[in-house]
């Protein structure tokens, strides 16, 4: 889950390099990437998109949503306190005017072998914990057998690694259980690093520390910050590391540039608006188009005290599909015309009209916002990769390209719920005193999981409509603790979530939409899909080695997606909305892909001299 007008896509398209993957082998490299050379030389001063000059000082203050009960960054329990990533650093790091392209970090170099059969990442010697102990390649290796063992997300996403072993003083090996997967190298990169000797030690209440158990004890860390208080659940605050290892890295220069970063924890999102306006904290992204539209005139913004902007960046590298997601473990969804006459039942147009202010679009593709969405019928590679599964997907790939149904008025809406009744009809329900049954009168009814409120008026409109042919549907709305438990044990019938795609997809479609994470509990395998027409594509995608093939594919994955009806497409935007109190700026140009706040933005004192209010 992602923002304003979406790139053309001819210029998309033109990003597009015929080498799916540009790092060399065999060699050792400072960077790499999957789709095109990396820009930014070895040796390179900083990235080109910072401040360098930017000054150091005052205080982000942030909210959330819900709160926290850990400061464990491994186990897939609990709720674990945001920030953390402020701590924790990986071998390598991403820039944000490239996609797909990361540079050392933690890990000063890398080799991939000429089969992309392993990868090896050579420690950069001037890494330290905040204790001052220099990170090691035993550190990463027991991070990464750590998080495989403890969380099951983890070991299904590297499921291809076999191990990982220190090789040589400073250098750790990565092996694959196949070859050709340009992606594993990059993957391994984003391997998030924890301190073995901290972990394995004495916690000051004479206690032994054990990453299998939740705590509250402050971690330690490599990262820019630590950990300086909290209030359990309810705030966090974090602090800058004067003497941070990092602080002269090229890929740290002009970023992290505020002394504090705080986060407020909020349970109900109205109350958290209201505490932005009373300036409790400084920056909020609007969800809500109708608040986006007519709650900002209240006095800080008239007078300029709160800004508001549009940021397209944040969203111009990724994708996103999100909607009523069907849950196929439950025999009633199964049937895939059940699941398709849902669809039917849904007026985006009418929403459209009277809840979102024209802000919106539709949602039709998986990969909603990249070249990889499909559209019209398959043609060239993508209908040559169709037909090498032909007997694995529906036909209706080949001849119906995919739409969604369109409403808007009440004519077409009743043609819409026509089309919904046929479809139950054949899936073997009737409608019998105003309830739509199975052959056995069972009624047919579902409930949509939420977390909050914010997108309960668009359940309702799919819920006003299902009851209008005898569906009986209802909403339940929880707060984020119990949400994050019911999607990670998948108890629910229908929930609203999504996916936020890459522009080079990959590995992570298997824990999106593969079998084997089909019933991994904590899997974002949403729907439940365990489908051998989707599982070949995908693995044929993992091993594409070109662009175009991989673009290909990727049309095709999102075709047969589509075709099986396992969500009920909603909206988005492709704009961050923001509101934030005037007390910062930021480089003149943005990066290309994101907006950079809070990372390379910077306290103003000028701004915050006129603005009042908090202080540094």
């Amino acid at each position: 889950m992602k923002f304003a007008p979406l790139l053309a896509a001819g210029l998309l398209l033109g990003m597009l390099s015929p080498a799916l993957a540009q790092t060399p082998t065999d060699v050792w490299v400072h960077a790499d990437s999957l789709v095109d050379s990396p820009k930014y030389p070895e040796g390179f001063a900083h990235f080109d998109y910072v401040n360098v000059d930017a000054p150091k000082g005052g205080t982000v203050r942030l909210g959330d949503m819900g709160g926290f009960d850990t400061f464990n960054p491994v186990l897939p329990k609990g709720e674990a306190a945001g920030g953390l990533g402020l701590l924790f650093e990986t071998l390598m790091t991403p820039s944000s005017d490239e996609f797909s392209t990361s540079y050392g970090l933690l890990a000063e170099a890398l080799k991939v072998a000429p089969d992309y059969g392993s990868v090896i990442f050579r420690m950069n010697p001037k890494a330290k914990w905040h204790d001052g102990e220099p990170v090691t390649a035993e550190d990463v290796v027991w991070s990464f057998d750590k998080a495989r063992e403890l969380n099951p997300n983890m070991a299904q996403y590297y499921v291809n690694i076999t191990k990982a072993e220190v090789t040589a003083p400073g250098e750790v090996t990565f092996t694959f259980d196949q070859t050709g997967n340009r992606e594993l190298p990059n993957i391994l990169g984003q391997v998030q690093v924890y301190p073995k000797h901290w972990w394995e030690g004495t916690a000051p209440n004479g206690k032994q520390r054990n990453i299998a158990e939740s705590t509250l004890e402050p971690p330690l860390g490599s990262g820019p910050y630590e950990l300086a208080s909290f209030d359990a659940g309810r705030t966090i605050t974090y602090q800058r590391v004067e003497d941070y290892w990092g602080k002269d890295h090229p890929t740290q220069i002009g970023q992290n540039n505020f002394d504090q970063y705080r986060i407020e924890y909020f349970l109900d999102l109205t109350v958290q608006f209201e505490a932005f306006k009373a300036d409790q904290f400084d920056w909020w992204m609007e969800n809500q188009a109708r608040r986006w539209a007519t709650a900002y005139d209240f006095p800080a913004v008239k007078d300029g005290r709160i800004v508001r902007e549009e940021f397209p960046q944040d969203y111009a590298n990724s994708g996103v599909a999100v909607g009523f997601i069907t849950n196929l473990r439950r025999p009633k969804f199964q049937d895939e015309r059940v699941r398709e006459a849902l669809n039917y039942a849904f007026d985006f147009e009418e929403l459209s009209n009277t809840q979102f202010f024209g802000q919106y679009q539709r949602i039709d593709s998986y990969f909603f916002g990249l070249p990889f969405a499909s559209s019209g019928l398959p043609e060239g590679e993508e209908l040559d990769i169709l037909n090498s599964v032909k007997d694995l997907v529906p036909a209706t790939v080949f001849t119906e390209p995919y739409t969604n149904p369109v409403s808007g008025t009440p004519a077409k809406l009743r043609a819409n719920l026509g089309q919904a009744v046929r479809l139950f009809g054949e899936a073997g329900y009737t409608i019998q005193n105003g309830a739509m049954v199975d052959a056995n009168g069972t009624p047919f009814t579902l409930e949509i999981l939420l977390n909050g409120p914010t997108i309960e008026p668009v359940a309702s409109n799919l819920v006003t409509n299902l009851g209008q042919i005898g569906v009986q549907a209802t909403i339940r709305t929880v707060d984020s603790p119990q949400y994050i438990n019911r999607a990670r044990s998948f108890d629910y019938d229908v929930i609203y979530a999504g996916w936020t795609q890459s522009f080079s997809p990959g590995n992570e479609q298997r824990f999106f939409f593969g079998s084997s994470t089909a019933n991994e509990a904590g899997s974002r395998n949403y729907a439940g899909i365990a489908d051998p027409g989707v599982d070949a594509l995908i693995d044929k995608l993992i091993l594409a080695d070109n662009r175009e093939t991989q673009l290909a594919i990727t049309k095709a994955l999102d075709r047969v997606l589509l075709h099986h009806y396992y969500m009920v497409p909603s909206y988005t935007l492709r704009n961050t909305r923001i509101a934030h109190w005037n007390r910062f700026s930021h480089p003149e140009t943005l990066p290309a892909f994101s907006s950079g706040f809070p990372t390379i933005w910077w306290w103003d004192a000028e701004k915050a001299a006129k603005t009042g209010g908090a202080s540094q």
